[in-house]
């Protein structure tokens, strides 16, 4: 387990520039960033939306679709931080008891396994911990899918990048302080507004609030009043000590729904005496060094200035570099090596072997390929011209396919059951229903990303107590995956 994790400064002094990746949804937004002469240069800055999702299509093909973009924008920086989206998040909150200070991670460990919905072994987990007014302690376990990161590793190695952080946006965008007042801050995104609290000299809270655009046609409108109500809840669910902190809020994004967002926050949030801010710019060597004038705020370039100047990084994904004669070192002892050496060389004829007799089989497959190519040629001509002069039509029933694959995703034991589901030209859609329990939800949920065909499975507010657990969730259909399958 990562404890605010300390980032060797010696490694980062090698570096003078670096490549800064914000992923939010389909959204990619990126900026190369260069310390010269004791001053920031931004270079090459771009948004883009990317027609792959990183996680289901294949790695080769979203990484030469990044590199194309990257090459478009004349961006040739091959190291780069990446903020991760901040829905692939799960969080747990733990109170720290008084302990030795050698106890608290294996301590923190044991809560961790009894606080997420999954096996911890598969998650990659980081901390963050924060002292309260009384100085009691408590730490908050942020796990990322070991899958996703190693997946999104593969994607960058193919846009011929190399990572030297992964980390979250948001907490790039306003990091724990040292001081004694807390901070809420929203971070806009394109699809969910993120937020995250920090107090006590750590982050005490962070989570997606899904829900928060309506989409008509090209217009989208950001439902401020659900972002305050879930600001609040949020607030109420910290523990007293640390919630007293929060004296302001900091809202992140662009300048109209940020200035919305604001102001419903005011009306919302006034009895609690909290101020909030619509954030333009940056502060005056916020990052330790002079930042270019007019410099848009962004998670990829406070990820990438936060790197640059040393700053501390909050809660640190990439997985741990391993080399291929440390992992043989690990898992053989010297006494067996002359075993292993005698094992591999077996394994070498063994393998010569197979590959003389694939070598054979080629070559006889290739004389029969050299026989009936003319007529494979022949054949093909024919089915040419019969597809190009037989109708066309679609065969395909879109709507079932998509209930029948809602169907599967749903337990066998009723344990979360649909009540209503509407289906947008067979592209998005949403569902609503009950459920027994949270855990069983959040089981049916996971499912249904994993499915082929569901591009996004984003869950909705929740409502009621169990077994009566009311929900409602949206999801995006992407018919090209189930025909990949």
């Amino acid at each position: 387990m990562i404890e605010l994790a300390k980032l060797s400064l010696t490694k980062r002094s090698r570096l003078t520039s670096v490549l800064g990746l914000a992923l939010d949804g389909s959204r990619l937004e990126g900026v190369v960033l260069r310390r010269a002469n004791g001053a920031f240069q931004a270079q090459h800055p771009f948004s883009v939306s990317l027609s792959l999702d990183p996680l289901t299509a294949a790695p080769e093909l979203v990484g030469r679709e990044i590199r194309n973009h990257l090459d478009a924008n004349e961006a040739r920086e091959r190291h780069c931080v990446v903020a991760l989206p901040l829905k692939w998040a799960l969080t747990t909150h733990v109170e720290v008891p008084a302990m030795p200070e050698a106890d608290i991670p294996s301590f923190l460990q044991i809560e961790a396994e009894r606080g997420f919905p999954c096996d911890v072994q598969t998650l990659h987990v980081a901390t963050s911990r924060c002292r309260g007014a009384s100085d009691k302690q408590h730490a908050l376990v942020v796990g990322i899918p070991k899958s996703h990161l190693a997946t999104l590793e593969q994607v960058l190695h193919a846009a011929k990048l190399k990572a030297v952080s992964f980390s979250l946006g948001i907490t790039a965008l306003q990091p724990p302080g040292s001081g004694s007042d807390g901070v809420l801050a929203l971070a806009i995104g394109d699809s969910q507004v993120g937020l995250q609290v920090t107090a006590g000299g750590g982050v005490a809270a962070v989570r997606t609030i899904e829900g928060a655009f309506e989409t008509e046609g090209s217009q989208r409108e950001l439902k401020t009043d659900l972002a305050a109500r879930e600001a609040r809840i949020t607030l109420g669910e910290l523990p007293a000590e640390l919630r007293e902190t929060v004296r302001s809020i900091r809202v992140f994004g662009p300048r109209d729904l940020a200035q919305q967002l604001v102001d419903e926050l005011e009306l919302r949030l006034e009895a609690m005496g909290l101020k909030a801010d619509a954030v333009a710019r940056y502060g005056a060597n916020e990052f330790g060094a002079p930042l270019p004038a007019d410099t848009t705020i962004s998670a990829a370039f406070s990820l990438a200035a936060g790197w640059l100047g040393g700053r501390p990084v909050c809660f640190e994904f990439l997985p741990p570099r391993v080399t291929a004669w440390q992992q043989m070192s690990k898992r053989y002892s010297s006494g067996r090596l002359r075993t292993v050496a005698a094992a591999a060389g077996a394994v070498a004829v063994l393998v010569g072997g197979a590959f003389g007799i694939q070598q054979f089989q080629l070559v006889r497959l290739q004389r029969q390929w050299v026989r009936m190519a003319p007529k494979v040629k022949e054949l093909n001509e024919i089915q040419q011209h019969i597809t190009q002069y037989r109708p066309w039509f679609d065969e395909r029933v879109g709507g079932l396919t998509i209930l029948r694959s809602l169907t599967q995703g749903f337990p066998e034991d009723g344990a979360v059951t649909a009540k209503t589901v509407e289906i947008r030209d067979l592209r998005s859609g949403s569902c609503t229903g009950t459920a027994r329990n949270y855990q069983s939800l959040l089981q049916t949920v996971k499912r249904l990303r994993e499915m082929p065909g569901f591009a996004e499975v984003n869950l909705g507010p929740t409502r009621g107590q169990s077994p009566a657990l009311q929900f409602s969730f949206n999801f995006v259909w992407n018919e090209g995956a189930i025909r990949a399958n």
